[in-house]
């Protein structure tokens, strides 16, 4: 029975072996056979940016590099072996090796040791899972010591520095060990011997190179590192778009706002794997493209230009004894009719913090992130919106006195001028012409040693008109975070007349070139865009590629206002820059370019960076401005906040404002001497750039002084 029994079960287990063999043989063959292809994404390099000019601006620095794929499954020892290897090959940075890297190292390396560090009842109590493996691994990294740690040599720290670069990465997807300062031996090494280093391999990244250093550095923004990858708070949002958690991303303003169009198409790449998830042959499936390239409406040439015009003049009003507290300035310059921003300039003193010296740094941001009390320079939206209420018209003339209001100081303008038009207030900078229209837009009657009630629902109608100008709202320019400017929170009859002098809401420089924009081209408000064009990339050289879109002028709103008011402003504008007294003549009447605008002085108190001193009284600065006034093809809006403290201080919105057209037009007439070398006029350069010197060397804007001494009084009066 036995017997039969032992040779009843060999003959069903021949039985079953044939079975497998002969029914199943082919299916287990192809089984142990089968492989997987995955396809995986590898990043490519980011778009170019250039200048309106064809100029690179933002550059990708090739860089060799040495990468690492870990399939899946791989087993940590072998990582770690080969880890070792390249540690004797490459020199690797350990300073981001941090102290719980160094003790799941030291575990790895001494497991004995590691093992050792868990008492006997504590192993007894595992047994009994009582403890889990996560409680006795925290109990090993807790009585690891110093001198444990101690024990690792150099080479271990440079292995674990590498193992760490390793752990970093995601399956199938290669990961960064080391692409800065690899140098060409170390790259000839690693490839020789990458038969003996699996999943090693040499390849080319990419480094962001802003050309031009610093200059236009906080408007072009930031890209994540290779290693910090995509922002956390972001991350769902582009692994969703197909990015990889190690992909760089723009980060701020333009690398930011126009990621989607520099990122550009991944190469993709075709992993076989075997069974075992190891790699056993790669297929590149399509070489990708990097991404497309931003021509940038600046012009570099004249941005650098206008950044050292603004260096240059606040090192020198700095040298004055109330300017302590000035340390920033901004300029924009913009097509007025188009909307193009030529340069947008910001500079501000701030202290090194590695040497401690006090150095120039860019602040380009703040011109449309930081808004300022900007003074006189909106009397031209005061006097249209005093036409469009009907509480002016053109050419009436008021009688600019001063004013005695029932308790309250007498208010007056920096000179009494008598009966004036509304051109010549504009010229002369008449605070009083602007409060009786603002007094009669708000239907009050002004007699002497009368209280003077007003109605203050003209607030609202005075900020709309003015929205209509882009002042108090935002310009709409393709960069984020822009600020609509402060709105005051009281309404009082004192701080409504401060608002008709731009004593009362705050504004950014940028809503100021678009303000001056929309008087110069007739009153449409354009919006300004930084991006003039988008290209095909040409791979094979520096040259631009094929236009994808060009960026088109958009209209935003148009004044409701006729054209007569309008060009009245307009020639009022020109009086300042080129008539008798303007508040400007002494800068700009012997510029040849026809030029006009507004000077504006504010007084404000001080919220920069020295908390210590908040609230210190201060005078604000700014200058709007177009040329050539029956043609205008530049605006400009300057702005130098805290400039002085006290009633007198340098005209620094002045001389950077000429210094700048100077430039501008300087820069057009060699531009085209350059096409054409029939244009020479070398004599009226050298004799434009004479006058400007001898400007340079004086104060003659005597109306500018008064001016700031009348309004320093006022705002005391009327807050």
């Amino acid at each position: 029975m036995l017997f039969f029994v032992v040779f009843l079960l060999f003959s069903i287990l021949v039985l079953r072996l044939g079975e497998l063999q002969i029914v199943f043989g082919e299916d287990f063959q192809r089984e142990l056979a089968r492989t997987e292809d995955i396809t995986i994404s590898n990043p490519v390099p980011r778009g170019k940016m250039y200048d309106r000019y064809g100029k690179v601006i933002v550059d990708n620095t090739p860089l060799n590099a040495i990468t690492y794929t870990k399939y899946q499954g791989v087993d940590q020892k072998k990582m770690l072996d080969t880890a070792a290897k390249l540690a004797k090959i490459i020199n690797k940075d350990t300073s981001k090796v941090r102290e719980r890297d160094k003790k799941d190292f030291w575990m790895m390396k001494h497991p004995k040791e590691a093992k050792a560090k868990i008492t006997e009842k504590e192993w007894n109590q595992y047994k009994e899972k009582k403890l889990d493996d996560k409680q006795i691994y925290k109990l090993q990294l807790k009585r690891i010591t110093d001198q444990d740690l101690d024990s690792l040599s150099a080479d271990d720290l440079k292995t674990l520095a590498i193992f760490r670069e390793f752990n970093s990465g995601y399956a199938l997807t290669p990961q960064i060990v080391k692409n800065k300062d690899v140098t060409p031996e170390e790259y000839a090494a690693v490839s020789e011997d990458l038969e003996n280093l699996p999943g090693i391999d040499t390849t080319t990244d990419w480094e962001r190179n802003y050309v031009f250093g610093d200059t236009l550095k906080t408007i072009l923004g930031d890209v994540s590192s290779s290693e910090s990858g995509l922002p956390k708070d972001e991350s769902e949002k582009y692994l969703a778009q197909g990015y990889s958690r190690n992909d760089r991303v723009g980060t701020s303003y333009l690398e930011k706002k126009y990621e989607d169009v520099l990122h550009g198409q991944k190469a993709k790449v075709k992993n076989v794997t075997n069974k075992s998830g190891k790699i056993i042959s790669t297929e590149v499936v399509s070489e990708g493209n990097r991404g497309n390239d931003l021509v940038l409406t600046v012009d570099m040439d004249l941005q650098t230009q206008v950044e050292k015009i603004i260096e240059d003049e606040m090192w020198a009003a700095k040298r004055s004894g109330n300017t302590g507290l000035m340390d920033r300035a901004f300029v924009v310059l913009m097509d007025p009719h188009t909307g193009e921003i030529l340069t947008m300039a910001g500079k501000k003193i701030a202290r090194n913090p590695e040497t401690g010296k006090l150095e120039m740094q860019d602040y380009a941001l703040g011109t449309f992130t930081t808004s300022y009390n900007v003074g006189s320079a909106v009397k031209g939206a005061t006097i249209l919106t005093g036409y469009k209420t009907g509480a002016i018209k053109p050419g009436d003339s008021l009688v600019d006195e001063p004013l005695v209001i029932a308790k309250t100081p007498v208010k007056k303008s920096w000179k009494t001028f008598g009966r004036i038009n509304d051109q010549r207030a504009l010229q002369v900078s008449s605070n009083v012409y602007m409060w009786k229209t603002v007094i009669a837009m708000a239907g009050g009657h002004y007699a002497p040693n009368k209280a003077l009630p007003l109605d203050l629902s003209t607030f609202d109608t005075m900020r709309k008109s003015f929205n209509q100008f882009g002042l108090g709202v935002r310009t709409g320019i393709d960069l984020p975070n822009e600020t609509p400017g402060v709105v005051g929170p009281e309404r009082k009859p004192g701080l409504l007349l401060d608002l008709a002098i731009g004593q009362y809401d705050m504004y950014t420089p940028l809503q100021l070139a678009q303000y001056v924009s929309t008087i110069a081209n007739g009153g449409y408000r354009v919006q300004p865009h930084m991006v003039k064009e988008i290209r095909e990339p040409e791979q094979d050289s520096n040259e631009l590629g094929p236009v994808i879109e060009e960026i088109q002028p958009k209209v935003l709103n148009h004044l409701d206002m006729k054209d007569e008011w309008i060009k009245r402003v307009q020639d009022g504008f020109r009086m300042v820059f080129q008539v008798g007294d303007g508040t400007a003549t002494g800068y700009f009447r012997s510029a040849t370019y026809n030029p006009a605008g507004k000077t504006g002085t504010a007084q404000a108190f001080y919220y920069g960076t020295d908390r210590s001193r908040w609230g210190t009284p201060v005078m604000n600065l700014s200058l709007v401005s177009f040329a050539p006034y029956d043609n205008p093809e530049v605006a400009m809006a300057v702005v130098v906040p805290w400039a002085y403290q006290g009633n007198t201080g340098p005209a620094v919105n002045d001389l950077i404002g000429r210094r700048v057209l100077d430039a501008y037009f300087d820069l057009k007439k060699n531009r085209q001497v350059a096409t054409d070398p029939a244009q020479t006029n070398n004599q009226t350069t050298q004799q434009t750039q004479e006058q400007q010197n001898n400007q340079n060397t004086q104060r003659t804007d005597e109306s500018q002084v008064n001016e700031t001494n009348q309004q320093t009084g006022e705002t005391q009066t009327n807050q």
